[in-house]
């Protein structure tokens, strides 16, 4: 029994030792994107904690004053910063072509008139229909 466990055990370790492929460009973009992207978020969720802190610090003078009691002075503090919108330009994806780029919608030759006229086929043919 133990040494079919053992033998099940070794061949699954087998398993943890395989090598993965190296990252490719557009995997390292796309981590990249996301540390980007979760920078941000901390940044955000920091600059709500400083809002609702300093809110809360109002609340709490403002009850202090209202109850008549000293209010303790406020330490200086560095005002709170938004960090902005979310901003990130992939360096894989601004460098990869656009759909249209292969050729597939569109005809290879740039177009020389609309796709429709009102002329009659006789004249854009520039002949008269026989």
């Amino acid at each position: 029994m133990r040494l079919a466990a053992a033998l099940i055990a070794a061949m699954f370790a087998a398993s943890v030792f395989a090598k993965l492929p190296p990252p490719t460009d557009e995997d390292k973009a796309k981590a990249a994107e996301a540390a980007a992207k979760t920078a941000w978020t901390e940044k955000i969720g920091l600059y709500q904690l400083c809002v609702a802190m300093d809110r809360t610090a109002d609340t709490y003078r403002k009850s202090t004053k209202a109850a008549g009691k000293a209010v303790p002075v406020a330490v200086a503090t560095a005002p709170c910063a938004h960090p902005g919108s979310y901003s990130y330009v992939s360096p894989v994806t601004a460098a990869t072509k656009p759909l249209e780029a292969s050729g597939a919608h569109s005809p290879p030759a740039m177009a020389a008139s609309p796709p429709s006229t009102k002329a009659p086929a006789a004249e854009i043919a520039g002949g008269q229909k026989k």
